[in-house]
């Protein structure tokens, strides 16, 4: 990076010893003039350690004057005559910044300058609220949703305590909507808001908020621009909004995606600092019938059963996830269906080809400049210029579409590790009939390193759009013919298609849709690029300065 001029340069104290602190429109850094032998061993450990300090101009959260004229908050103690003119230094601004901390989490952080003189504190106080205000990414009216029930019913408290205080010192106002009912931030905005009045809606809850937020504002922004939710061939108008999420539910894995934990405070700091986090919406039709979206997990089988066994066991709160998991496990039922699907073509990788989605990620900044191109020409749709699909006919435990690597804290890397948030793919993993044995083995790989597509039995793809049709209703029209000739049978047919015991007849499963039970089992899926945006900016890999000198002018 090229070195930047100084916008201001003085020797100020901190905890009463003299700093250079240097100013200009990418950093802010201060330096230890003095250093001690002690600090001099350690600086081997960085520079940090040693006295030098760095902060990015973008991650300053606020400045202020600090009102301390007057040292009456020491009344009724001995104080200490000032010494030396650190100690008599009185006029002072505090700068709040975010610090990284390990797992990528972030702090609010303080540091507190003193200066001899009120005009050279009140040159450093405006000069940085110069340089914040030309931050113009930074929201300053927030539209809040928090669901009150999810998770662990902490999501009121969380905000008020973590994340109220943060928005606050940012000034940033908000309107804050505390859900009553299930749909109701989704109606909410779909209907009433008034989006024009704010630069982004956070929501304050789990997976299951975050949907309901994206819904309505995808759905919102299609109903603005007269564009048909029901026609698969229609391409969706990307969100003008940014939404946020503060994570407050029970696995919270669009956070662990696109932050890398799911930190409250994280979270808040991410939208504060004004981030963009392009990500991909995926489309589920029944035929000409618009369905749900889908951001990160599509799953049909094991994960579809596993879903609809916990909604009958609402009762026992996060528990009954474990205990329908096993028995859905041992169960161990398989679904005969043809998939079809339109591979990706270009530059996007392959599901095993090892690189992750992180900050910056080349491959999906390729995505960006293919759609820009793409946008060009009359809408792309017509399966894609007319693609070459791929057809697979197969009994399968479990079917899903990874459209992120869906980790979380019991899978660290995920559904598929190296899945990405906005290349405009998902990844179409097929687990075919197996013994209870081996798909043991691939359930256990997604809470290790090792490679759970590296089966015989399980195949993976990147694709842009695909298609399932159950084996059941492939036959319908076949078996209504048979039926019609032999009256008598129909009745044991009824009992076949809905039990599988005797053979005749395979049962369905039913979709798991980021949470939500689909109606169909028969779908039409397409990917939409960069649909949305959230304040985030992927998972860091490292340190944003290494070398906090690096970027000064000196």
């Amino acid at each position: 990076m090229e070195k930047q001029p100084r916008l201001l340069c003085s020797v100020l104290c901190v905890q009463r010893r003299p700093y250079e602190v240097i100013l200009n429109c990418a950093i802010l850094a201060w330096k230890e003039t003095q250093t001690t032998k002690k600090q001099a061993g350690r600086a081997i450990y960085g520079a940090v350690k040693a006295g030098s300090h760095c902060v990015p101009v973008c991650e300053i959260i606020a400045v202020q004057e600090n009102d301390d004229d007057c040292p009456s908050k020491y009344s009724g103690k001995w104080q200490k005559v000032p010494q030396s003119p650190v100690d008599s230094q009185q006029h002072a601004f505090t700068v709040t910044y975010v610090e990284r901390t390990r797992q990528h989490c972030w702090r609010c952080s303080d540091v507190t300058f003193h200066c001899p003189e009120r005009a050279l504190c009140l040159l450093w106080v405006e000069t940085i609220k110069e340089q914040l205000a030309l931050l113009t990414n930074r929201p300053k009216h927030l539209l809040v949703y928090i669901n009150p029930y999810g998770g662990k019913q902490r999501g009121k408290q969380i905000y008020d305590h973590k994340v109220a205080p943060i928005f606050s010192r940012a000034s940033i106002s908000t309107n804050v909507i505390v859900t009553e009912h299930a749909n109701h931030a989704k109606d909410h905005l779909k209907t009433e808001a008034d989006l024009k009045k704010y630069d982004g809606v956070v929501c304050v809850g789990g997976d299951g908020m975050f949907s309901e937020i994206m819904h309505g504002l995808v759905s919102r922004t299609q109903c603005d621009k007269g564009v048909d939710e029901n026609s698969m061939e229609e391409t969706l108008v990307p969100c003008g909004l940014r939404i946020g999420i503060i994570p407050a539910g029970s696995t919270d894995c669009v956070c662990y995606a696109t932050v890398g934990s799911n930190d409250p405070v994280t979270s808040a700091l991410h939208i504060v600092v004004g981030d963009s986090q392009p990500m991909d919406i995926c489309s589920v039709h029944n035929n000409d019938t618009f369905l749900r979206y889908s951001v990160s997990l599509l799953g049909y089988g094991f994960y579809g059963d596993v879903l609809t066994d916990s909604e009958r066991k609402r009762w026992m709160g996060p528990a009954r996830y474990d205990i329908s998991g096993i028995k859905t496990f041992l169960s161990h039922r398989y679904y005969e269906g043809t998939v079809s699907f339109l591979p990706a073509e270009g530059n996007l990788g392959t599901p095993r080809d090892k690189i992750q989605c992180r900050s910056g990620c080349s491959v999906c900044r390729q995505s960006s400049s293919d759609k820009l191109v793409s946008n060009d020409e009359d809408n792309v749709p017509d399966a894609e210029r007319q693609g070459k699909w791929t057809v697979i006919r197969g009994k399968f435990l479990a079917i899903n579409a990874a459209s992120m690597s869906c980790a979380c804290p019991r899978s660290p890397k995920g559904l598929s590790p190296s899945a990405h948030l906005a290349d405009g793919t998902t990844d179409l993993i097929l687990v075919r009939k197996c013994s209870r044995l081996d798909f043991l083995r691939h359930l256990l790989r997604h809470t290790n390193k090792d490679d759970q597509f590296d089966h015989s039995f399980v195949e993976v793809y990147r694709v842009k759009q695909f298609h399932f049709t159950p084996r059941y209703e492939e036959c319908d029209s076949e078996m209504d013919l048979r039926e019609s000739g032999a009256g008598g049978k129909r009745f044991l047919s009824q009992i076949c298609r809905e039990h599988r015991a005797c053979g005749c007849m395979p049962a369905q499963s039913n979709w798991n849709c980021d949470g939500e039970i689909l109606p169909h089992s028969a779908i039409q899926v397409r990917v939409h690029c960069q649909l949305i945006t959230l304040f985030a900016r992927g998972i860091e890999e490292h340190s944003v300065f290494e070398d906090p000198y690096a970027h000064c002018a000196i």
